[in-house]
């Protein structure tokens, strides 16, 4: 492997020059009145990100994790009732974190690869009571995309308060917080959102905010309490300074000039550009014989392909790949890890990318001895797709 090898794994991804130009600047004092600029901008511009006009945007160091536990911990009191849709690993991690605040837990779960049904989720709201529903937008490990919107508005008919980990899909999938009826909205900078690792991010609505002051019991974290952030993303956004922790100066710059490169796109044309890229790489899976870990298309992520193993090839591929100048990811279901790899695709990729991709998996393939395709049909299929317009569905 070498530093020129193109990075194909879902999260961290490759950066964009200006992002990686932000995060080399020369550190400025977090009360610095450039930085409270970028850092009030920046909060006012992942509102537009998450379609969360009214939401109340958190930004802090730490990752993906950190955000769910900021969401759990400010909501869930012990005894609470959680339920969980559950498509994967990180379904199961939010699951962890509120038994570990005492919640009662309990799953609507699938197959391996699929999203429960929704009767599933409406006869477990009708049997019992839940403060919080939580679904995760896209696992990471699975590759499963999440009906978020229809979820929500079940939940909310319940009157539950709806958690949703958008780690892998906030600046990637189509996500509408207010309209969809999401309290809190989470994710991580590392992904969709275009900037390195080492923020979680998290936008509370009104109901939110409410419930933390309802706790029963005061969080045990003073960091993970909101109480404590919400004067100093206030204060920010009011370009005013203010001090609770000191923030990652250059990790929020990265992160505000990812923003702006998404917000010129457009958030309408980018869901749309990582629709076209993850249409390019499932005409090449097909054209390979490759087939998804996620059973139905329509509950596919655009943000990362999960693919099985095909016969006779193990993970030894992955170093294949390698091989070839590309790094993808090896599964991560504890329970089907050995029988898949991924490949992410979100963020700056482009059609190039895709090509080169395809390129190094097709040539891994023949090198391992699976030569039940044509050579250079996948990079094909591929190609043909990228020549077209972008999708709008």
């Amino acid at each position: 492997m070498t530093d020129r090898d193109l990075l194909m794994i879902p999260g961290p991804i490759e950066f964009e020059p200006t992002v990686l130009e932000a995060l080399g600047r020369k550190t400025l004092s977090h009360l610095d009145p450039r930085f409270i600029e970028t850092f009030g901008k920046l909060l006012e511009d992942v509102r537009d990100v998450f379609g969360a006009p009214n939401c109340t945007p958190m930004v802090l160091a730490g990752g993906g994790t950190l955000a769910m536990e900021l969401a759990a911990t400010n909501v869930i009191d012990p005894g609470d009732n959680v339920l969980v849709y559950n498509t994967g690993y990180f379904s199961d991690r939010m699951a962890r974190i509120a038994e570990r605040l005492g919640a009662n837990v309990d799953h609507v779960r699938a197959a391996i690869g699929e999203a429960p049904p929704l009767e599933a989720l409406d006869k477990a709201l009708t049997e019992k009571r839940y403060k919080i529903v939580t679904m995760t937008h896209v696992d990471t490990s699975t590759g499963v995309l999440a009906p978020v919107r229809q979820i929500a508005s079940h939940a909310k008919k319940s009157g539950s308060l709806t958690i949703v980990d958008a780690v892998c899909s906030a600046g990637g999938e189509e996500l509408h917080q207010a309209s969809w009826q999401i309290d809190i909205a989470l994710s991580g900078s590392q992904k969709a959102l275009g900037a390195p690792p080492g923020l979680a991010i998290a936008l509370f609505s009104q109901a939110a905010i409410e419930a933390r002051k309802a706790k029963k019991v005061v969080p045990a974290s003073l960091y993970l309490d909101i109480e404590e952030w919400l004067p100093i993303a206030q204060a920010y956004e009011s370009r005013k300074p203010s001090y609770f922790s000191t923030p990652p100066v250059n990790l929020i710059s990265a992160l505000a000039a990812s923003t702006q490169l998404l917000l010129e796109e457009g958030m309408s044309a980018r869901v749309a550009r990582h629709r076209w890229i993850s249409h390019a790489f499932r005409a090449a899976w097909q054209a390979l014989g490759l087939a998804s870990l996620s059973v139905d298309p329509h509950a596919t992520a655009h943000t990362l392909s999960a693919l099985l193993y095909p016969t006779g090839i193990d993970a030894s591929l992955i170093g294949a790949i390698r091989d070839e100048g590309v790094v993808v990811a090896g599964g991560l279901h504890p329970d089907a890890k050995t029988k898949y790899f991924r490949v992410g695709h979100m963020g700056s990729t482009r059609g190039g990318d895709v090509l080169t991709t395809v390129g190094a998996i097709e040539r891994a393939l023949v090198r391992m001895g699976y030569t039940t395709f044509e050579q250079g049909v996948g990079l094909a299929a591929a190609n043909k797709v990228i020549g077209g317009a972008l999708p709008h569905t």
